[in-house]
Formats: C-alpha cells, structure tokens, sequence
C-alpha cells in the first residue's frame, strides 16, 4: 500500500455543490487537523446552504471566485501554502452541454488549466482531479466495466470537457512532474444532490405528486455509488495515491434507470403511473460500470453503503429537508449569494 501523506491545508474548489460540500463535510468530521478553503464560484449548482452547519467552524474558510479567473486563481494558492488542492469545480449536467457547450469548456477545460499553472508556480505536494466514468464512453451489456486503461471515448460536451481535462492533468505530471491522481465515478447519489439529476429529482417530484420523466424505454443501465463512499475513496487517493495515477471508483450496483425510479416510488409510497415516458437524450449513453479494483488493492478502500440502504436513506434526507428543496426549487438559496464575501 502507498505511503500516506501528511496533508492539511487543503484548497477544495467547487466545495459548495453537491459532492465538492459532502467532501467538505467528510474531511472536517474525519480528521481534526485539516483547514479547508472553499473556492466556489456559486452558479446555479453552488449552494451555500449546503455547508451552513459548519460555515462558523475555524478550520473552514469560503472564498467566492471562479477557477478561470487566472490572476486570483494564482493569486489565493500562492498566498495560501496549501498541501493540496482538490478540483470539484465543474459545470456537470449533460442535457445543459447539449444545450449549450460554452460554460464547459471554460470551467472545465480553462479552469482547470489555470488550476494546474497555479498549483506547479507554487509547488503545491498534490493536485487531486475529480473527473468521471463518462469519459470513457458507453458499453454494450456484456462488455466488462470500464477500468483506468479503458481509452477516452466520451459522448456529449459534458463528458468531452472532463475527457479534456483529465488530459491537462495528466499533461503536467508528465511534462513539469506536477504530483496529480485523477479519481473516475460512477454516477453519485445522497444528500444535498441538486433536483435535477435522476435521483433527486424523481424524489422531490414524487413527493408533490408531480410525474417523473423516463428517458426513452428507461433501461439504461448505471452503477451507483453513494456520496459518502465517492468522499471516502477521494480522500483515499488525497493521501495515499500514486502520482500520475488514475482510481476509479464504483459502487458495483449496475440498474436499470426504469428500476430504480420503481424503486423511488415505492419508498415514497406512490403508485407507479407517476411515469412519463418522453423523448430519449441526443446520444444517451446506454451504460456505465466501473471495475474499482484498482482502488480497493492499492489505496484499501471499497464501498460500504449497499444501493438499498442508500437509496432510503437519501429518500428519508429529502423528507427531512423540505425547506432545503423548497429554497433550491424557488430560487431564494441564491440570495444567500448576493451577500456572500467576495474576500
């Protein structure tokens, strides 16, 4: 197993979405001698009100900024002596880059390299880059799940910008010997996940008794792998990953996207003609998998939450939390953005 290092004072950018702020969450919680700073720029998907618990924390700092703003990009990681920075920063829903490829590119593609630059002028120890499975395409159904040699294939501008990405990162490790892992997923799932995704979106609709909407035949198959346990494997690969290195990680849970919204509508005790079958996504990939072996041998991590106790347990958080949907749905978590320092 690799040596683990001694990081503590980390950059997490993109720290307000949904995965970036359970990262935040786990870290402060897990381990009493980190210092985070939250670099997020607060789009649509960036909500304060994801961290309001621990926003008063002394070992927490938020700074509004967008990663594609080089001078104060370079300007924050030079002034803060970070042991690592971890990219979480990310426009992230397919239909929106069908839609519109621009922001993408510049979040995902610039903004990345204007990380990378800052972190090599500064000597950062670790740059950890947090992508995703889609890079790598679709599979058939008996084709084996994509593992970290697996070429890049990807199918929409979402996935094209992560694929991009991916190659910067790896660029500077080969060509200026910046220490950088990049971590794969599978698609996540759990609290604070914005409602537009399936999972979020197909609770929060059924329980106002507004219809889901079923891609195509809904049999697209994805692995799913709860947020707590992508938290868990990133912080794994933060500490003990190999430079250079790729880590995929899953949660060896292969459904049916028509089964788990069956599944979501009976946690939610609503009967099944809520399901609206309309017009399939331009080039929706037909299935994700990933093997995680590599991550289970080499950084001793592996998934502890089952689909099953997941899944209720994410039906019973958005029960819980109404307002936070309510203030998401409306719009007024953004107000939130308006005041918020800029420093």
């Amino acid at each position: 197993m690799a040596i683990e290092m001694r990081i503590r004072r980390i950059l997490v950018t993109g720290g307000c979405g949904f995965i970036g702020a359970n990262f935040v969450r786990h870290l402060l919680e897990t381990d009493p001698a980190v210092e985070i700073t939250n670099l997020d720029a607060l789009t649509y998907a960036g909500n304060l009100d994801n961290l309001t618990e621990i926003a008063g924390d002394s070992r927490y700092r938020f700074i509004r900024g967008d990663i594609a703003d080089r001078r104060r990009v370079a300007k924050l990681v030079t002034e803060g002596r970070f042991d690592a920075i971890v990219n979480f920063a990310a426009e992230s829903h397919v239909d929106r880059s069908i839609d519109d490829a621009t922001p993408f590119l510049r979040t995902n593609v610039v903004g990345t390299q204007c990380l990378l630059d800052a972190a090599r002028a500064a000597a950062v120890p670790r740059y950890v880059q947090v992508s995703t499975d889609e890079v790598y395409g679709t599979l058939g159904p008996e084709d084996p799940p994509f593992c970290e040699t697996t070429p890049l294939s990807p199918n929409s501008p979402y996935a094209a910008s992560k694929a991009a990405a991916d190659l910067l990162v790896r660029a500077a490790h080969h060509t200026f010997g910046l220490d950088t892992v990049i971590t794969r997923c599978s698609n996540n799932y759990g609290p604070y996940q914005f409602p537009e995704k399936l999972i979020p979106l197909f609770i929060t609709n059924a329980l106002t008794n507004t219809p889901v909407p079923v891609y195509g035949d809904g049999r697209q198959v994805r692995d799913w792998i709860h947020v707590r346990d992508h938290c868990r494997g990133i912080t794994a690969a933060l500490w003990r990953g190999r430079p250079g290195e790729v880590y995929n990680f899953g949660g060896r849970s292969e459904r049916y996207n028509i089964d788990v919204t069956r599944t979501i509508l009976a946690l939610c005790g609503k009967a099944e003609d809520l399901i609206r079958h309309v017009t399939d996504r331009l080039g929706h990939d037909r299935r994700y998998a990933v093997d995680c072996t590599k991550a289970e041998t080499e950084l001793g991590w592996r998934p502890t939450v089952s689909f099953e106790e997941g899944l209720e347990g994410t039906v019973a958080w958005y029960q819980a939390n109404a307002r936070w949907v309510e203030r998401v749905r409306s719009g007024a978590y953004r107000a939130a953005e308006r005041v918020s320092s800029a420093s």
